[in-house]
């Protein structure tokens, strides 16, 4: 029998995997899933700010539980990954958002601020999808795999924003999505990702202050920023049956900034 708009989206059972999901866009995506019905793990570098998430999470109805680890370091990657299977079982859903972000002119860019971003923003989803896949995701060919790339990762900025490491990632996340997608559909495994715009976040502060939240607002078609609700409904949509038909796939939740910029 076919089933209903609330089963399709319907998460419980599931167990999700969040990355930098102790604030901002992670901490949203955990809200998401938590309340399509789905068990969460929030994971970022700093104990304090997870037991908050935890904390917020857990105060809306969500089971939710925390791992502090650090991204840039691969034995911190595999750490997460042990301690993750070994307190939930199975890894039906992966949110690999954790990034970082630097600002200066090309001809300025610290190489070693170069290799941070590009460490953080794409070797270590490729290294977290990696070792999930393995352990939990291949073997029961099942899997849904959530990328956060970004509206930068679709061409450069507006002059003034000087951050070429991070758009060059979030370019990479894009087609390390599509890449992924295409090798391990065999599997029942879906990648796909989700390319915000701009949203008050600790990330884009710098940004914000530059430009101007209000000049920002004004350049988008629906003339605001992104706010606490906008990333829910795709991040639901990706990580449950009613998107099982979906992989592969970008979509930019941007107020429509992409539109006018032609990404």
């Amino acid at each position: 029998m076919t089933r209903t708009i609330p089963q399709l989206f319907d998460l419980k059972g599931k167990t999700a995997l969040i990355t930098g999901g102790s604030r901002g866009l992670g901490l949203q995506m955990a809200h998401a899933l938590g309340e399509a019905g789905a068990r969460v793990l929030v994971s970022s570098r700093k104990a304090e700010d997870l037991e908050n998430a935890v904390a917020e999470l857990q105060a809306a109805g969500i089971d939710a539980r925390w791992v502090a680890a650090d991204c840039s370091k691969e034995e911190d990657i595999h750490r997460l990954a042990d301690e993750s299977l070994q307190r939930l079982g199975d890894i039906d859903i992966l949110v690999n958002n954790a990034g970082a972000a630097w600002g200066a002119p090309a001809e300025d860019h610290p190489v070693e601020a170069w290799d941070k971003v590009m460490n953080l923003n794409v070797r270590s989803y490729f290294i977290l999808s990696q070792v999930i896949a393995r352990r939990s995701m291949i073997a029961r060919k099942s899997g849904r795999i959530i990328n956060t790339a970004s509206i930068a990762g679709l061409g450069g900025n507006p002059s003034g924003m000087n951050t070429i490491a991070y758009n060059t990632s979030k370019g990479a996340v894009i087609n390390f999505t599509r890449a992924l997608a295409a090798e391990w559909g065999k599997y029942g495994i879906t990648v796909n990702a989700i390319c915000p715009g701009f949203f008050p976040s600790k990330m884009t502060v710098g940004t914000l202050k530059a430009m101007g939240e209000d000049k920002l607002a004004a350049h988008a078609p629906l003339r605001r920023l992104g706010d606490d609700e906008d990333l829910k409904g795709l991040t639901v949509l990706y990580a449950s049956d009613a998107g099982k038909h979906i992989t592969g796939q970008w979509l930019a939740v941007d107020g429509g900034v992409s539109v006018i910029t032609g990404g």
